[in-house]
């Protein structure tokens, strides 16, 4: 039996966010009767879907805190008072990680309930939290026109923006990368699979896929987030799967969609494709009220013609094959004791890439996915609640090419904007086997404390230990083991600074002024007979020295070796293949007390983080020390009535470096690649890259853990029964950016000011040895670092509508509003920056709106239910374009436009052009997509379900996205749509269940 000092789980946390150990929540329930309190009611709550009943009794207030509740959407609350009618409230919800307050009457009529909670919907204020977010049962997206995975359901939150690929950002999240220009990819947030945080350690992306049918409940937090969570500057999401019952039951589904359910292309050539998507599930008891299991396997399949973006013609047909498996099994040993275990899976095969700008002999197979374990055990222990648990998250993202001839991307100056079959000769260039690992064993515990006078106490507190590992066999494909960067025969004939300059318009600039220093010393240290030859082609004046001016007259024009016969430039050669593993491993801790007082909680804690990072020898190359973030939140309930909320939040999210950085700075014994440029007849090795003569990259001794801090304030409140409104603003800083610096550009004392790309000890970007923590250069290419003066600064208003299934229908509508501004978005990838004077956050005209925001976003959805059984629902969704910046290719990057070089600060270099970071805006657009479903009602419980899902209804195939290359290749021109919203299309399923 449990009191108001019934305990919740706890949770537990891992790299970059939690691990969700036996999540749970809790009611806060008022009984009155004619208006005042009723003392001494007895309050059960059961759940055909939880193996745990409780039983509480009301205080002298009339209220009674339950908590250590399965979230479920189909509670019943039984209330029995000695000389009252019996009061029996049905489909109540329960979400974890809240206590909100539910009241009822008794007495009177049963439907005078203060707040409204229903099976579909929840639409109540939480008034002891400040957390921002939004709470989606099954009931909710299988009425809704939606993608079928959980990836999907994320675009139904407000704020969080479009994103393809499944990782969408959310406030202050990065929504840009340089790298192939990138937008609507975040690397910021945090996934949470059934308690295992499958978050790719490496990327910062989703790792693994579920069935979306297993899902019981998926909380998506964006704001406010407590000391329990890491991570924080993205948004989190936590998925919490079925766990059976005492009857069994299951479904089997079958969805189909392909190219005769599509209407015509507006905008680009249509290709052909056919999918299925087939999953069966089963649950129920091995011992009645004891020990339930829940399976599922899921087998989705997908056949795509993809056609050439610039002739429209057929290049190939892509098979994409994921297998999705589920168990779990929950065992409640005594009435305080539970044992949880599961396993799922996602193997994933694609035969190729269905990107219409890569060429046939440009594709590339991938093998991905993998399998997670999980256990967990808890125990209840009057005011206590204590969880262990340990889980391994094993991933894999491997790809190979089709073609296993040399690569060699063609450059060439426009306009005319070249043909990817003139740009794109030779293979992908290489294979590559990667899996990312993580295991994982923490304790949690949370403590209900119900003082006399001073109010109520939840004070949560846990510890873990995660491993992080990284492997990667990577070889390069073709004879000579190398990827080249050639020029065009027509052009090719320049010298090295036609080759290099902003102004000259070639589609790419593997090499650049920068890397004249770097290219005098590989001559220097190149053989006696190199050298010589060397200083006969360059040393024009004689005088025994090779001089910036003389690289500069440098031409180019030689073919000799070129596997396409075009005009050789740079080339990146293989000359070490060989697998490797680093790590990351960490250790984190929490406190966190939630006091409440009558109308007042205040919410308090801070969260620890220490990491240390292993290189390919197993020897340490960084540790982070403990890192103290506060989370602080007080919420104020202006009525007392659990009705509405006055919050306030202020936070730091620090966001941890993740492996791909130990894999830069720790690939010792691994592959090993030289960086070389043609001059005279001959290459010339400029740069070395990996391996432990001159490893790639070191990492500071003074770098700093980035970290986001947050301000919110907001208000929430129920409308009448059905309605729950919320306004909310937020501000965030992101500071302590993690970048790579090549110090031989900032750092080094005997620069000039005369060397275009390097600062010298007077210029206002130069960086001393002492700022990175050494005496002098380290022995490395590069050094990561914390970048000076790199800043992201946010501040938006959101704006939500939300109604609970009543009057046999729902909905909810939100508006955000946002600014978004910084002059960086480097987040732990190693960017240009650092690398590159000019792009220097303290540089002229880098600070500005970051791209790949967008600034305003309108989402509404909602749901009718016909009494025969129909339900007809739809989903809109308008935004005003992403903003993005004027940009050159180099290197395989877009970055911003630039001059060529001029002095600013005694510093000579290519400048930002004004008025090019974020200055564009592209296409706004909207989007309309409808569900029919039916369901047929059988025997018993039984039952068939039939949908119909069309999206875009109104087929306004509008511009999604625009080219933002100023120079660019292919079919779309600088500022012309690029990408577009997907023709009308229907798609088509139906469901047996029991």
């Amino acid at each position: 039996m449990l009191r108001r000092s019934a305990i919740s789980v706890a949770i537990g946390m891992c790299f970059m966010g939690a691990a969700l150990a036996a999540e749970t929540g809790g009611l806060r329930i008022a009984i009155t009767a004619q208006g005042k309190p009723v003392a001494g009611a007895t309050v059960r709550i059961s759940s055909p879907s939880s193996l745990v009943t409780k039983t509480a009794v009301t205080e002298a207030d009339g209220t009674v805190r339950v908590a250590g509740l399965d979230p479920a959407t189909d509670y019943k609350i039984e209330v029995v008072a000695p000389g009252y009618s019996n009061f029996v409230a049905s489909d109540v919800a329960v979400v974890s990680n809240t206590n909100p307050t539910v009241s009822y009457s008794l007495g009177g009529d049963a439907g005078a309930q203060q707040v409204v909670v229903t099976g579909s919907r929840l639409v109540r204020v939480d008034t002891t939290s400040a957390t921002v977010g939004t709470v989606l049962n099954l009931g909710v997206v299988e009425s809704l026109p939606t993608g079928r995975n959980y990836q999907s359901y994320l675009q139904l939150v407000p704020g969080v923006k479009p994103s393809a690929g499944g990782n969408p950002s959310s406030k202050s999240g990065v929504n840009y990368s340089d790298i192939g220009g990138a937008t609507g990819s975040s690397s910021d947030n945090v996934y949470i699979l059934d308690g295992v945080d499958v978050t790719d350690p490496s990327t910062g992306t989703f790792g693994s896929n579920i069935n979306s049918e297993i899902i019981q409940e998926q909380q998506i937090l964006t704001g406010g987030i407590p000391a329990e969570f890491a991570g924080g500057s993205g948004l989190v999401s936590k998925v919490i799967t079925k766990s059976g019952s005492n009857e069994y039951h299951g479904s089997v589904n079958y969805y189909f969609q392909n190219d005769k359910l599509v209407a015509d292309y507006k905008n680009t050539t249509s290709s052909g494709f056919s999918t299925y998507d087939a999953a069966v599930t089963l649950g129920g008891p091995i011992v009645k009220d004891k020990l339930w299991f829940f399976g599922s396997y899921q087998k989705k399949a997908r056949e795509t013609d993809v056609v050439n973006s610039d002739t429209g013609q057929f290049m190939r047909t892509v098979d994409r094959d994921d297998r999705l498996g589920f168990l779990k099994l929950t065992w409640q040993a005594t009435e305080n004791d539970r044992l949880v275990a599961s396993f799922f899976n996602d193997p994933t095969e694609t035969t190729g890439t269905t990107t219409a700008t890569t060429l046939n002999n440009r594709d590339t197979r991938r093998k991905q996915g993998g399998s997670n374990y999980n256990i967990q055990y808890s125990r209840d222990m009057e005011n206590l609640r204590v969880t262990g648990y340990a889980f391994r998250h094993i991933g894999e993202v491997s790809d190979f090419a089709a073609n296993t001839a040399t690569r060699n991307t063609i450059l060439f100056r426009t306009p005319p904007s070249p043909a990817l079959t003139q740009v794109q000769l030779g293979g992908f260039g290489s294979d590559t086997i990667s899996e990312r690992n993580r295991d994982e064993v923490g304790i949690n515990a949370e403590y209900f404390w119900e003082t006399a006078n001073s109010g109520t106490h939840t004070i949560k507190g846990g510890f873990l230990v995660s491993k992080n590992e990284y492997f990667e066999d990577a070889r390069y494909a073709g004879a000579d083991k190398a990827q080249y960067q050639s020029m065009n025969t027509a052009q090719g004939n320049v010298s090295f600074t036609e080759a290099t300059a902003a102004s000259s318009a070639w589609t790419a600039r593997p090499v650049v002024a920068a890397d004249i220093p770097r290219i005098i010393t590989g001559i220097n240290g190149s053989s006696a007979t190199n050298r010589a030859y060397f200083y006969s082609l360059l040393d024009a004046n004689r005088d025994g020295v090779i001089s910036d001016p003389e690289v500069r007259a440098l031409r180019f024009g030689s073919t000799a070796g070129n596997p396409n016969g075009q005009v050789n430039l740079y080339r990146i050669v293989e000359t070490v293949a060989s697998p490797y593993t680093v790590e990351a491993t960490g250790k984190a801790a929490f406190l966190q007390d939630t006091w409440t007082k009558g109308n007042l909680t205040v919410g308090a804690g801070v969260r620890a983080e220490e990491w240390t990072h292993k290189d390919s020898k197993g020897n340490q190359s960084a540790k982070f020390e403990w890192k103290f973030a506060p989370r602080l939140n007080v919420v104020y309930d202006p009525t007392g009535e659990g009705r509405s909320k006055i919050w306030g939040f202020l936070g730091r999210y620090y966001d941890p470096i993740r492996t791909n950085m130990s894999d830069f700075a720790g690939n010792l014994t691994g592959p090993v690649q030289e960086e070389q440029v043609f001059v005279g007849d001959r290459w010339l090795t400029f740069r070395t890259r990996g391996g432990e003569k001159q490893p790639d990259a070191v990492f500071a001794p003074t770098t700093k853990t980035p970290f986001t801090d947050e301000f919110m304030v907001g208000y929430a409140t129920n409308l009448g029964r059905d309605w729950t409104a919320s306004i909310a603003y937020t501000k965030r800083r992101t500071r302590d950016i993690l970048e790579d610096y090549d110090l031989a550009l900032y750092s080094d004392p005997a620069n000039t000011p005369d060397v275009e790309g390097h600062a010298a000890p007077n210029s206002f970007l130069y960086l001393p040895y002492s700022y990175f923590g050494y005496p002098s250069k380290p022995n490395a290419n590069y050094v990561l670092g914390t970048l000076a003066g790199g800043k992201r600064d946010y501040q938006g208003v959101e704006v939500s509508l939300t109604k609970a299934k009543r009057d046999n229908w729902m909905g909810s509508v939100s508006y955000t509003w946002n600014e978004a501004k910084g002059n960086t978005n480097s987040d732990s990838n190693a960017d240009f920056q650092g690398d590159w004077l000019a792009l220097d956050p303290r540089a002229p005209n880098a600070y500005g709106p970051q791209p790949g925001n967008i600034k305003h976003q309108f989402k509404g959805y909602g749901t009718y239910y016909f009494n025969n059984g129909l339900e007809l629902s739809a989903v809109f969704n308008w935004n005003s374009g992403l903003l993005y910046t004027r940009s050159q290719l180099v290197s395989g990057r877009y970055l911003p436009e630039m001059d060529d070089a001029y002095v600013v600060g005694n510093t000579l270099d290519t400048w930002i052009k004004p008025g090019s970071i974020g200055s564009q805006t592209g296409p706004s657009y909207y989007t309309l997509d409808m569900r029919l479903k039916y369901t047929y009602k059988l025997a018993g419980a039984q039952k068939l379900e039939f949908f119909v899902d069309l999206f875009n209804v109104l087929d306004k195939q509008s511009g999604t996205a625009a080219q933002a290359l100023v120079n660019s290749t292919g079919k779309y021109q600088f500022g012309q749509s690029n990408a577009f919203v997907e023709p009308r299309r229907l798609y088509v399923g139906a469901r047996y269940s029991f």
